[in-house]
């Protein structure tokens, strides 16, 4: 039996990783996967400051040392000087896949005027793919079913694990397959 894909959850906040609040983003990823996901899998989790130098590190770290074939980071995405997430996403990516940050604000601008503001972006390291999440929960939840059916085509692609989804709750598109469900 092959051994679980790994998936990164980085929760990026100065506050919640000196522990002045509960991190809800990491937790609101790690409950989205655990319903939409039915292929075995484990979660890597890390609470880091919005620190550029940091957050670029603990990408590598995830990607090239944990092998995780997926890394979503939560936080650090809006205008405020101290969100770097995508300025430290784009130090370490080897290719930009600018739709995944196309999709999520679209998503989120039916929801909120102020998703413009976001900056989430994607790319590619090696064999991992790297998204950027909003830090919301609810919002987390909104880009993941926007972006998600994509994602286990995408890790198919860069030679990753074979990512299996629930049907009831989120369709993977596969080329030439038909849907199961």
């Amino acid at each position: 039996m092959a051994s679980p894909a790994k998936i990164g959850i980085v929760t990026v906040s100065d506050r919640a990783s000196a522990g002045v609040y509960a991190d809800e983003g990491g937790p609101a990823i790690l409950d989205y996967f655990s319903k939409a996901l039915t292929s075995p899998w484990q979660a890597i989790t890390r609470i880091i400051p919005d620190d550029r130098g940091g957050i670029a590190q603990t990408l590598i770290e995830l990607a090239d040392k944990e092998g995780c074939c997926l890394i979503v980071t939560t936080g650090g995405t809006g205008p405020a000087p101290r969100d770097v997430t995508p300025e430290a996403t784009e130090d370490v990516i080897d290719k930009l896949m600018p739709g995944f940050g196309e999709l999520m604000r679209q998503v989120s601008l039916a929801k909120v005027p102020t998703a413009i503001l976001s900056r989430q972006l994607a790319g590619i390291r090696g064999k991992s793919l790297i998204v950027n999440l909003p830090g919301r929960p609810r919002a987390i939840a909104e880009c993941l079913d926007a972006v998600m059916p994509a994602i286990p085509y995408c890790i198919d692609l860069i030679e990753g694990p074979y990512l299996e989804t629930d049907p009831a709750v989120i369709v993977a598109f596969r080329p030439g397959q038909k849907p199961k469900g």
